[in-house]
């Protein structure tokens, strides 16, 4: 598992129950009406200057998304095996800025089976009911949460293929394709992962509403879908990727 951390930074994980009042274990988050919860979608909110408790829920799912599960991702995609990331064992601290800074597991065991139990231990016991409870919370569409998950869940195998050590993009498209095809929450209609630059690259059907924000405004992700398929491509290839609306 320390090895991993070699592929990105995002991929590092704190072993042991951690101590401090800025962790917050994940099955708290997923409480209805939490707190811990409220505090993450104020850390993104503050970050980002965002237009709407609807934009933030948005930015916030696939910035937790893209760090809450990757090495659990990432180590099935290569392994096989399913990290034990039950809710009740998981934290995670805030970034002072967007998403998560750092990810702590109480113990680092496998748990038994492959990809139904990984579908069951990041979508059905953690990322769906993360968006099921942002919907309530601030209306916003599920689709769209979803649609951040699905990014979220891309950029396990994706930022593997970025740094300067890196895994084969051949390898990790194929296996982006086995977790993804059969995923709930239809998280396959709403993107999908492709080679550019030798690195893959993952190209939105939903928008975050990133470029709504202060920090944001005028800019839109290089996956998202309120640029044309073949532009986006094209930036990727050209190592240019955040694109103006």
């Amino acid at each position: 598992m320390a090895a991993l951390a070699q592929y990105a930074p995002r991929y590092g994980v704190e072993i042991g129950e951690p101590s401090g009042s800025e962790w917050l274990r994940v099955d708290r988050i997923l409480e209805p009406d939490g707190p811990e919860l409220t505090e993450l979608l104020k850390h993104d909110n503050d970050a980002g200057g965002h237009v709407s408790a609807h934009a933030a829920a948005l930015s916030l799912t696939s910035f937790y998304a893209g760090r809450a599960p990757a090495t659990a991702l990432l180590l099935w995609a290569l392994e096989g095996r399913v990290l034990d990331i039950r809710p009740h064992n998981l934290w995670v601290r805030p970034h002072d800025g967007h998403g998560i800074a750092s990810v702590a597991i109480r113990s680092a065991r496998f748990l038994p089976g492959g990809l139904e139990t990984l579908y069951d231990v990041v979508l059905a016991q953690h990322l769906l009911r993360l968006a099921a409870e942002l919907h309530r919370r601030t209306r916003a569409g599920l689709r769209q949460l979803h649609g951040g998950i699905a990014a979220g869940c891309a950029m396990a195998f994706c930022a593997a293929t970025r740094e300067e050590v890196t895994l084969d993009p051949a390898f990790l498209l194929t296996r982006w394709e086995s977790f993804i095809t059969r995923a709930p929450g239809d998280l396959s209609r709403l993107g999908d992962v492709t080679i550019a630059a030798n690195k893959l690259v993952y190209l939105r059907n939903t928008c975050c509403l990133y470029y709504t924000s202060e920090v944001g405004a005028g800019t839109v992700c290089g996956s998202c879908c309120l640029t044309p398929r073949p532009a986006r491509l094209h930036a990727y290839e050209a190592g240019r990727p955040i694109l103006t609306v």
